[in-house]
């Protein structure tokens, strides 16, 4: 639980808004978040990011939230994870795995076991994330700092604009703290898995996904072997709608997912060629984890152990995004991430020493 006499880390604007308030529940931190869209002609939060502040509050005990007058600025006190079983409805503003994602980050250093029903969209199609990329990228990879026990089961598809989904959270598998990684090889995909998934829509639509996707990524000369998931009755929403996820494996573990969903009036084919390019695309520029699943990463490296993990990455994820959740972690964690060229051309080794972090949470209980 935040100490009321510690310094308030102060940030601006709306970017990184969950990650800084999973970061401040996790460290125990007092923040302050001002000028949220202070220039634009709707300022301040919106109902999506309420929304996810109430859910912060409901998986915590003791946390306080101010919202000023106009929405532009919300001072956050974290208390202590106590996860528990709760059900959360999303607003159509966002999908289910906007609210799922940072849930993800802290329901393994909870002190009950996390069991959450979201009911909202289980899709959208913007930039967030898939629920069964999270399913098939974000567990493996939770997996590799130590945190097994993880499940994500969609009990109904929720395509927009009614949407009609429910997700079901668990996560059983409570530790102290993540493990130390040191992922300095450049792993090697052998196989490409994925999922193509359809609701209130000709099945057939899912058989044209998989014959596109197999057409286009036949030449890498890889295995491919994409599911066909067709959602029919009750459980398929309220709402038509049709995607694709890919996900490229390893032999060692490490995952690289990229994913898309149907737009009106677009064709399966359509999807299938832009999910399947963008995946080689994020292949040809990523070397242990993705550019999505870097926030992840970098989270659980700096609540690690008082060690210095390293992890390999590739010269084009050092962007503008990177720093700016490296920044955040020094605000937030107090500690420095540091970069060293590789002896490949196209690579960084990225260090970051752990700052001790221990699930109080569990202490308590």
């Amino acid at each position: 639980m935040s100490n009321k006499g510690a310094k308030i880390a102060t940030f601006e604007g709306i970017r990184n808004f969950r990650f800084r308030l999973v970061l401040a529940t996790l460290a125990g931190t007092p923040i302050k978040i001002a000028k949220i869209r202070s220039t634009e002609l709707n300022p301040g939060l919106k109902d999506h990011e309420v929304s996810f502040l109430r859910l912060l509050e409901a998986t915590t005990n003791g946390s306080q939230i101010e919202i000023s007058y106009t929405g532009t600025t919300v001072i956050f006190r974290p208390g202590i994870i106590t996860g528990g079983e709760l059900t959360h409805n999303c607003p159509h503003g966002k999908p289910i795995s906007y609210f799922l994602e940072p849930m993800l980050m802290l329901a393994p250093f909870s002190k009950k076991k996390f069991s959450i029903i979201f009911k909202g969209l289980t899709s959208l199609g913007s930039n967030d994330i898939e629920i069964d990329s999270l399913k098939w990228g974000m567990i493996p990879l939770m997996e590799k700092f130590g945190i097994r026990e993880v499940s994500i089961h969609i009990l109904k598809k929720g395509a927009p604009p009614v949407g009609g989904g429910e997700v079901h959270l668990r996560c059983n598998s409570l530790i102290p703290q993540p493990l130390t990684i040191h992922a300095l090889e450049e792993p090697k995909f052998s196989a490409i898995r994925g999922v193509a998934h359809c609701a209130r829509v000709s099945p057939s639509v899912v058989n044209r996904i998989i014959e596109q996707v197999c057409e286009v990524l036949r030449p890498t000369g890889v295995q491919v072997n994409i599911s066909a998931d067709v959602w029919r009755g009750d459980n398929s929403g309220k709402s038509p709608g049709f995607g694709l996820i890919l996900v490229a494996e390893s032999k060692q573990g490490w995952r690289i997912f990229t994913d898309g969903v149907g737009t009106p009036g677009s064709l399966p084919e359509d999807l299938a060629k832009e999910v399947s390019y963008k995946l080689l695309e994020e292949l040809s520029q990523s070397s242990v984890v993705g550019r999505r699943q870097l926030m992840m990463a970098t989270c659980f490296m700096a609540i690690g152990k008082e060690d210095v993990g390293r992890m390999k990455i590739h010269k084009n994820q050092v962007d503008e995004n990177l720093i700016w959740l490296l920044r955040d972690i020094k605000t937030v964690l107090g500690t420095e991430a540091f970069l060293k060229e590789d002896d490949s051309d196209d690579g960084f080794i990225l260090s970051i020493k752990g700052v001790g972090f221990t699930n109080a949470s569990k202490k308590i209980a």
